[in-house]
């Protein structure tokens, strides 16, 4: 069980998760002094508190980034594995490969559909698209693909990569979202289409990664 908030602290506690599950981010410490009407440091001090008794866990010392720790709204929304590809294999079925690296813990309600797949990402070709270095891509099974879709393509048979698909009446184009990347056209039977990428999920070390490159 956790620690029991002081009505200050509940007060500060609810007037942050509210700020972060509107808008993704925490409020400045200026901003939530003045909405709270205690002092810049009153909020610092309260939100080192809150970490500390695990109701809040903080991104980064410096970072506006918060995640809510709400186990009772953790336990009422579903939940479901999503196995993490390390290879994709010509012709056999997703659901039916063994070379899985794990599994990620998903919203069934953010991610529904059945035999979902996760591919970790290498490199920064499609950072324009808010696909980052070891970034999680979770992928929707499909054998086809719509012009301007980020899809994983197996390329030759051989290596599993995501761009944004275009087809043309010569061929296929996989462009990156990087202008540092070019594209690249592919004859039709060069490429086989394995899925339709329906979201990212950013690891923290992911973020501390692309902080130190950037």
């Amino acid at each position: 069980m956790k620690p029991v908030l002081t009505k200050k602290q509940q007060k500060v506690y609810a007037y942050i998760k509210s700020a972060v599950q509107k808008n993704g981010i925490a409020p400045s410490l200026r901003s939530a002094a003045a909405d709270l009407g205690i002092s810049h440091a009153a909020v610092a001090q309260t939100l080192a508190v809150l970490e500390e008794k695990n109701y809040i866990r903080r991104q980064g010392r410096y970072s506006r980034t918060l995640h809510i720790l709400d186990p009772a709204a953790d336990q009422a929304r579903e939940q479901k594995q999503v196995p993490i590809i390390g290879r994709i294999t010509a012709g056999l079925p997703l659901y039916a490969q063994q070379e899985w690296e794990g599994a990620i813990l998903v919203d069934a309600a953010v991610y529904p559909g059945q035999d979902l797949f996760a591919l970790k990402i290498v490199g920064f070709s499609m950072k324009n698209a808010g696909i980052l270095d070891q970034d999680i891509a979770i992928c929707q099974p499909r054998q086809y693909a719509r012009n301007r879709e980020i899809v994983v393509a197996l390329v030759f048979q051989e290596e599993a990569t995501v761009k944004r698909f275009f087809l043309h009446p010569d061929g296929i184009e996989l462009r990156p979202e990087n202008p540092d990347f070019p594209s690249q056209m592919y004859a039709f039977d060069d490429i086989l289409i394995q899925g339709r990428v329906i979201g990212i999920i950013r690891p923290p070390q992911a973020m501390d990664h692309y902080t130190a490159d950037s």
